[in-house]
């Protein structure tokens, strides 16, 4: 069953990563990247810190990039759009955009957990993040801790 449910997920991630553009990158040369697929600026590298799920909002919330201070905890679907299509091998993300990406959990801003591929159940203490090291998201604890990439834009 849980062999199942992955294979879900990273089916429903395919479709989601083949509207990103291969080579839609610009690095601005002020430690941001813009998606010109999506219209996301990326925090190029992260710090390297792990955070709760509260303070890494208020991280993002807090930065100040770039001259930009409207930077944002990314939704699930603005990290799985840095997944390359068709690019399952660790870590899945464009390492000449984004170096020094740890492969491991980077959370997002959606709160809940994951009930199935594709369903989200409330749960005010679960949020979601991705892995670059398998490409899906999954849940955890929001006192548990996750990598943070701030993004401005979108939505």
């Amino acid at each position: 069953m849980k062999q199942k449910i992955i294979i879900s997920m990273v089916a429903a991630i395919m479709l989601l990563a083949a509207s990103a553009q291969a080579g839609s990158y610009t690095d601005n040369g002020n430690g941001t990247v813009t998606d010109g697929a999506t219209g996301l600026m990326w925090q190029k590298e992260d710090d390297n810190i792990k955070r709760q799920w509260t303070d890494a909002v208020s991280y993002c919330e807090g930065l100040t990039l770039a001259g930009y201070s409207d930077w944002r905890l990314p939704d699930v679907n603005d990290l799985l759009s840095l997944i390359p299509p068709g690019d399952y091998t660790a870590p899945t993300i464009d390492e000449q955009y984004f170096p020094n990406t740890d492969a491991k959990a980077y959370w997002s801003s959606r709160e809940g957990r994951m009930t199935g591929p594709g369903q989200l159940a409330e749960d005010p203490s679960k949020a979601l993040f991705v892995t670059f090291d398998l490409g899906i998201p999954l849940t955890f604890n929001k006192t548990g801790t996750c990598h943070v990439r701030c993004v401005r834009g979108g939505r």
